[in-house]
């Protein structure tokens, strides 16, 4: 329930700022840092989720059986060049350094991620210096004679059919239900070729994992006075109940206008628990490539706290199967192709006229978006609206722009 913008009043002759109700969807990292913002500044803050938890699709909890730190969702590894955001989470957690070293099983052997110069030499049977392996793959590549239209064209463009065929193809048609020449090209600039033996997943500066988990991270950062925290409560069910100035959504866009114009494409993520004794596959990331294998990857969950890995006697490893998201099922990857690209625009225009809203989010704006850039964004929008607060203006209608 909407109850108007924040006024002014005078106490001794000057104007300041009476306290104002906010309402949060959702307490992942841009919930709970708005939330956060917005309480430490004296407002009176309601955030709802309609989980039964916090944090999201990062949230994390100790396995019932074994007591290992699950990433229930699927794993999270926190890795960021931005060192005002690196700061600001070792602010609520102890992050211990990790580094996500990922191995990919195709037509029967095991390789390392992402493709390096030991991936190359191991799968050609060579032992080619860093220069020869460029040379060697530069001949196998096949450079379309304009930029590449597709994944797929992409894909064979940096590397040649080989390992092309060896690596994504399978893979990729796995985890988005299509064939690779139907997606964007954009998707595998993301994934790096290296010639040389480095096997770090991600290149940033800062890497790591909170050691308490990320669920115990988001609650340290909504420890603040004035927060009402709603869990197991849908929006839709209580935002006539709940007086509120302005509204910050983090969920879905399309659900938040009922699914007006339709409902934006998801791939989501079923997963499959097996537990075994002692140690079963010695990483914590194998990759799965090949078409005939129904599950994409596997991963096992006490190598995500190396530091206390070898407490457990058991362990306990997901194997994660991609499909298509219906309602009810919780979205994880927007696929954005050309279809939801057009019906986005539709809700991002009608988002940017809705009055005392903002969508924010990868949600709420329907990208892929690390936790990294979640968290600035997140931090940007707060300190921008509390500014615009301060000053007695009406927050405006906001929607992040997708990319």
């Amino acid at each position: 329930m909407i109850v108007g913008y924040w006024r002014r009043r005078l106490l001794k002759g000057q104007s300041i700022l009476t306290r104002c109700r906010v309402c949060i969807v959702g307490t992942g990292f841009s919930g709970a840092i708005l939330a956060r913002e917005y309480g430490q500044a004296g407002h009176h803050v309601t955030v709802v989720d309609e989980r039964d938890h916090l944090a999201g699709n990062c949230h994390t909890s100790r396995d019932y059986e074994t007591g290992i730190m699950l990433h229930v969702y699927g794993p999270h590894i926190f890795h960021t060049d931005n060192r005002e955001v690196w700061d600001y989470v070792n602010q609520f957690a102890e992050m211990v350094p990790y580094v996500n070293r990922v191995k990919a099983v195709s037509k029967g052997q095991v390789y390392s991620l992402p493709i390096n110069l030991h991936t190359i030499n191991q799968f050609f049977g060579m032992t080619m210096s860093p220069a020869e392996a460029r040379a060697f793959i530069g001949a196998r590549a096949r450079p379309p004679s304009a930029e590449p239209k597709n994944f797929e064209e992409q894909g064979i463009a940096l590397l040649g059919e080989e390992l092309y065929r060896a690596f994504f193809y399978g893979y990729t048609k796995k985890q988005w239900g299509v064939e690779p020449r139907t997606l964007p090209a954009s998707l595998l600039k993301r994934l790096p070729v290296r010639f040389d033996y480095d096997d770090n997943y991600f290149m940033h500066r800062y890497q790591g994992m909170p050691r308490e988990g990320y669920t115990e991270l988001v609650r340290r950062i909504l420890d603040v006075d004035g927060i009402e925290i709603r869990l197991g409560t849908r929006f839709e069910s209580v935002k006539d109940e709940i007086a509120f100035d302005h509204l910050f959504y983090t969920g879905p866009i399309d659900r938040y206008f009922g699914y007006c114009f339709g409902q934006l494409g998801y791939r989501t993520l079923d997963f499959e628990k097996v537990y075994a004794e002692g140690d079963y596959q010695g990483n914590a990331v194998i990759n799965y490539c090949d078409e005939e294998v129904p599950y994409t990857r596997v991963t096992e969950h006490k190598h995500f706290a190396p530091w206390e890995s070898a407490r457990f006697e058991e362990t306990v490893c997901y194997r994660e199967y991609s499909r298509q998201c219906g309602l009810g099922d919780i979205p994880c990857y927007p696929i954005r192709l050309a279809d939801e690209k057009a019906l986005l625009s539709r809700y991002a225009e009608r988002a940017r006229t809705e009055r005392g809203v903002t969508f924010l989010g990868r949600l709420g704006t329907y990208r892929y978006l690390d936790m990294d850039v979640t968290i600035a964004e997140a931090l940007h929008v707060a300190r921008k609206s509390l500014e615009i607060v301060a000053a007695d203006g009406g927050l405006p209608a906001f929607f992040a722009e997708p990319v």
